[in-house]
């Protein structure tokens, strides 16, 4: 039973970075109804921001904050600069164009950090977390920190006009444009706040898998998973997803015989199938229904 609970509770601990990077998908979906392929590479290089910022003397919590901006105006620039202009262009124009970005920032971090693997600081320790051995410090601080994400992003979207007019542009562009939102800017804060969200991510998870420019994709399919799981047009999905794919791969990991560690990114691949097969929309999605 013990080991039932700890790996049940590692597995909502890293469940919370993949609800983040779930979360950083679908909101980019809403936007330009497209799978970003180069969110973790995003995500991968504003935590080389925060690594850079520390070695030059920037205590954590100021290195956070700042990479933090810096990956807010990093997606808006991204979007504006790259896919503004292939609003209206083919899907597979778009999928050129995101492969694109992920080769060109993969390639960047390594040519600027090289691709040697570098330790990452957490400022929760790696202790057991309030003497309990079932998790350590950093994994309740991964956690702490994701749930307080979620409440911000929550009462932001519910409670300001900024967040209820996203919301608006997401679901109804046409209506919202005819009430005067300007749909374009809210598409760019969307990328803004989806590059923040996968930023903490990397950070929040850079301490276990250390800091190289291959970090994330592992990640970002499981957060493929956790966004397909839940529902591509569901943000509340992307998180549950997130936290049930977490704690599934760590249970498969444990009690199927043969898997493995080798064998956990194979299961999230064929999560996304089983999902994709049984319920297209997901557990929250809503299907699309168009008129003929």
């Amino acid at each position: 039973m013990e080991l039932f609970i700890n790996q049940v509770l590692a597995g909502i601990a890293t469940g919370a970075i993949y609800a983040c990077m779930a979360l950083a998908v679908v909101m980019i979906y809403q936007a330009i109804d497209h799978l970003n392929f180069a969110q973790g590479e995003m995500a991968m290089f504003s935590t080389f921001i925060a690594w850079q910022l520390m070695q030059w003397g920037v205590p954590y919590w100021w290195a956070f904050l700042i990479t933090l901006v810096f990956s807010f105006a990093g997606g808006i620039v991204i979007e504006r600069m790259l896919f503004k202009p292939l609003a209206k262009a083919p899907v597979l124009t778009n999928v050129a164009g995101f492969i694109a970005l992920f080769a060109i920032v993969n390639s960047v971090a390594g040519l600027t950090w090289d691709f040697t693997i570098k330790p990452f600081p957490t400022p929760f320790g790696s202790s057991p977390f309030l003497g309990s051995q079932l998790i350590s410090t950093h994994q309740a601080g991964m956690i702490g920190v994701t749930v307080g994400l979620l409440i911000l992003l929550y009462l932001f979207f519910q409670f300001t006009r900024i967040g209820l007019a996203m919301r608006a542009a997401a679901a109804l562009p046409e209506s919202a444009r005819l009430v005067g939102i300007n749909t374009s800017w809210m598409i760019a804060l969307g990328w803004g706040m989806a590059s923040a969200i996968g930023a903490i991510a990397g950070i929040l998870i850079a301490p276990v898998v250390f800091l190289e420019p291959n970090m994330m994709g592992g990640v970002l399919i499981y957060g493929f998973a956790a966004a397909v799981l839940g529902g591509l047009t569901s943000p509340l999905g992307a998180v549950v997803g997130g936290f049930l794919v977490g704690v599934f791969e760590n249970l498969a990991g444990t009690y199927i015989p043969g898997v493995g560690n080798e064998l956990k990114l194979p299961i999230a691949l064929a999560l996304i199938i089983t999902v994709l097969v049984l319920k297209p929309a997901g557990l929250f999605g809503r299907p699309i229904v168009k008129r003929v």
